[in-house]
């Protein structure tokens, strides 16, 4: 335990031989330590877990994830060190804000891969769903790029069959009528095939033709819409159908889970504020704490070095005026001797 202890202090970035003059400060000290050492813990499998959804390769995932922990731990660790407690607490607050609105935008960060893992079965759920409705799309893109075409096809056909249908009504019309000049049931009431006849049968027969040709006409269009539909379809199954699985497709998924259900949306919140709550902790912890003997003795500290310096450098300005002086003297001491001589 003390060796545990000894490794969160560390981790606290407290100065520890001035530390061990304040025991009391230790178990505080300890407790920031630990919280940045498990927020490094998470933002690292935060980290790894994100850059597997991408790559899917176990050691760029690996190397990324203690890259990025170790980041987020080096960050914490400078943001709480480098607060110091103040004789005001007005003065402490203005100074801790630009640290806490770092320590929320690291939180939202670590905390979206995580949220992308704990929702995974209604991602991958929603994830076929946009699969096929991105499938649709494209398939009506391939569509509307021939629709033009098929429907002028149609409305050809169609009107060719309407004037088929007329055509063909005549041509019986005038078979009817030439069979029945044919045997004496219509026309002249004359049983036979002479001129009449021939000339009925004529007309019938030209009304056959022109409906053959019709036909012929209808086929070839009924052909090429049978051409265009082939061309639709060979396009629709040219598409890829690559699987959609992505971090950006997860998070675009997961906004429409939070979008369209209350609960995933307030447990989404929920999440990412005690990520919140976790990341700002140490600094809110060193916020609100009242100043203790360690906060003391590091003033003393840098009080002590203050003071050196400003001696110090007091001291090189007066050694420096001592030279300038003896060097005047000198100076003026030649110039006498030089007159004299």
């Amino acid at each position: 335990m003390l060796r545990i202890r000894q490794f969160f202090l560390i981790c606290s970035g407290a100065h520890l031989p001035m530390l061990r003059r304040a025991p009391a400060e230790m178990n505080k000290y300890a407790g920031i330590g630990a919280t940045i050492f498990f927020t490094g813990l998470l933002a690292a499998l935060s980290g790894g877990y994100a850059l597997w959804t991408v790559f899917q390769e176990p050691w760029a995932a690996v190397l990324f994830a203690l890259v990025w922990g170790l980041m987020i731990f080096n960050l914490d660790r400078y943001i709480v060190s480098s607060m110091k407690k103040r004789d005001k607490f007005g003065q402490e607050l203005w100074m801790a804000l630009p640290r806490v609105v770092l320590a929320v935008l690291i939180a939202v960060v670590i905390s979206k891969p995580l949220e992308l893992r704990v929702f995974d079965k209604e991602i991958q759920a929603e994830l076929v769903i946009m699969e096929q409705q991105k499938f649709r799309t494209q398939e009506e893109k391939v569509q509307e790029r021939y629709q033009a075409r098929s429907l002028e096809i149609k409305n050809r056909i169609q009107a060719l069959q309407a004037e088929i249908d007329r055509q063909a009504a005549r041509r019986d019309t005038l078979m009817l009528i030439a069979q029945q000049e044919a045997d004496g049931t219509g026309g002249s009431r004359i049983r036979n095939l002479g001129p009449i006849y021939k000339a009925k049968k004529a007309d019938a027969d030209s009304a056959g033709a022109a409906l053959a040709a019709l036909q012929q006409r209808h086929r070839a269009l009924s052909r090429e819409l049978a051409q265009v539909d082939s061309t639709v379809t060979a396009g629709i199954t040219q598409l890829k159908r690559g699987s959609i699985d992505g971090f950006a497709s997860r998070l675009d998924a997961l906004g429409t889970l939070t979008k369209n259900s209350a609960p995933i949306r307030w447990a989404n919140w929920f999440i990412m504020l005690l990520f919140v709550a976790i990341e700002t902790a140490p600094v809110f912890v060193k916020l609100i704490s009242p100043r203790g003997p360690y906060d003391d003795l590091l003033e003393q500290h840098e009080y002590s070095f203050i003071m050196h310096k400003k001696e110090r450098k007091a001291m090189l300005t007066m050694e420096t005026d001592e030279r300038i002086a003896k060097k005047t003297a000198e100076s003026e001491a030649r110039l006498k001797r030089t007159v004299y001589t």
